[in-house]
This record gives structure tokens, C-alpha cells and sequence, in this order.
């Protein structure tokens, strides 16, 4: 996973991470991070597959930003926490809350769905 200069998170997977890395810094690793320079490694781990890497890297761009960063300080009971069901834990959205949000009703039902990190979440810290 890199942070990019405007501090937003780009995750993929690669056989040789130092030189992909290297790419990313040259601009040269995608429009993505291009546009985004400079860019730091600031997560790795490494899988027995490359389909295991596909799948964790799919798996994780689908998590808020609260979850990559418990990944990354390696706050394993927080990513437990953040992979919890949303109805199981409280929000902090506004619409939840108790506080009205224009055009929602209040008690209006909100649904919302969230990438499961189980796999990852037993995984030891890097």
C-alpha cells in the first residue's frame, strides 16, 4: 500500500515490490499515483500465491479509510472492530445518530455494506 502526496492510499500487488515502487516514485506506475507524487510504501505483505495477493488487494480496496489505517498501524482489535457488521457496532454518521441530515428522514433505515476482513484480520503485523 503507498501513500500518495495528497495523502490518499493506492494498494496492488506485484512480484518484485521494490522495483514496482520505483515505478510509482518515477511516475511510471500508473495515472493513478502519477498524479499523485510522491508516493511511500507504507504497507507490505507478502502471500504464498498471487492469487492470494489478487484477492487481499481487492479485499482491501473495498475498506474505508479507517480500516487500511488500522491494517497499516497494525491495530489488529480495531480492524476486528471496523469488520464488524455496521449494524452491530455504532455510527457516527449523522444519520444515525440522532442528528438530522436534510432530505433523510430521521429513523429513515440506512443501509450499508463493508468488504469482511477475516482473512486479514488474523493475519500477525508485518
Amino acid at each position: 500500500m503507498l501513500r500518495c502526496a495528497d495523502d490518499r492510499y493506492y494498494v496492488g500487488h506485484t512480484d518484485a515490490l521494490e522495483h514496482r515502487v520505483a515505478q510509482h516514485q518515477a511516475g511510471k506506475g500508473c495515472s493513478y499515483t502519477a498524479k499523485r507524487l510522491p508516493v511511500h510504501l507504507i504497507w507490505s505483505q507478502e502471500f504464498p500465491s498471487r492469487a492470494e495477493a489478487l484477492t487481499a488487494e481487492r479485499q482491501i480496496k473495498g475498506w474505508s479509510r479507517a480500516k487500511k489505517e488500522a491494517l497499516i498501524a497494525g491495530d489488529w482489535a480495531r480492524l476486528h472492530e471496523l469488520a464488524a457488521s455496521r449494524q452491530a457496532r455504532p455510527s457516527t454518521t449523522l444519520r444515525t445518530n440522532g442528528v438530522g441530515v436534510a432530505g433523510v428522514a430521521e429513523g429513515s433505515p440506512m443501509v450499508l455494506s463493508e468488504v469482511e476482513a477475516h482473512a486479514l484480520s488474523e493475519t500477525p503485523a508485518p
